[in-house]
């Protein structure tokens, strides 16, 4: 169980690295981009590739992240409303079905890598080999599919609903203000 936890631990820092990471990327890419055109008239021909590559990199891996935290988007005007056994049965079959969902979309764009890899497609401007851009989909859907999962079972194990591994659903006020959330 150490190991699993040490594991988990180091993806979550590579998450946050990666989407730090990023962030940044594109920061600097666009401002320095957009700085270069309107004092030296000039653009970098570079800056969309690298920028487009980090866009894939903090989408692709921010659904891992998001769901880690359990602040994806939901639509939880039904969820939020609804008898604690109803909850509970969503919160059970929602992330069940969407790491399917996901395990479905890793699966295709695994195909798509394949036939881009396969096709020999390079970017225009810095001739990178067009999979690093994509391959980001994959592993992004693969990681977030284990977290979905890891969702699911941490309510088969509790009694409570969480929304998250490392967010329980607070269905009332008392409980709030028991988590000092307040």
């Amino acid at each position: 169980m150490k190991m699993v936890k040490w594991l988990d631990n180091l993806l979550r820092r590579l998450e946050e690295f990666i989407l730090s990471f990023s962030i940044i990327t594109i920061t600097v890419m666009v401002a320095g981009n957009a700085i270069s055109r309107n004092f030296a008239g000039r653009s970098w021909a570079f800056a969309e590739e690298i920028s487009q590559l980090a866009l894939f990199m903090a989408t692709f891996m921010g659904i891992s992240y998001v769901a880690r935290k359990g602040r994806h988007i939901s639509m939880s005007a039904i969820f939020d409303n609804v008898p604690f056994k109803l909850r509970k049965t969503l919160a059970l079959l929602i992330p069940l079905t969407t790491g399917l969902i996901m395990l479905v979309f890793a699966y295709y764009s695994y195909g798509y890598v394949q036939s881009v890899i396969d096709a020999n497609r390079v970017t225009s401007a810095l001739r990178l080999p067009y999979y690093l851009m994509i391959m980001w989909a994959p592993i992004g859907f693969v990681l977030g599919a284990m977290q979905f999962f890891r969702n699911f079972w941490v309510n088969v194990k509790n009694k409570d609903v969480y929304l998250a591994a490392e967010r329980k659903d607070y269905d009332n006020e008392e409980d709030i203000e028991q988590s000092g959330s307040i």
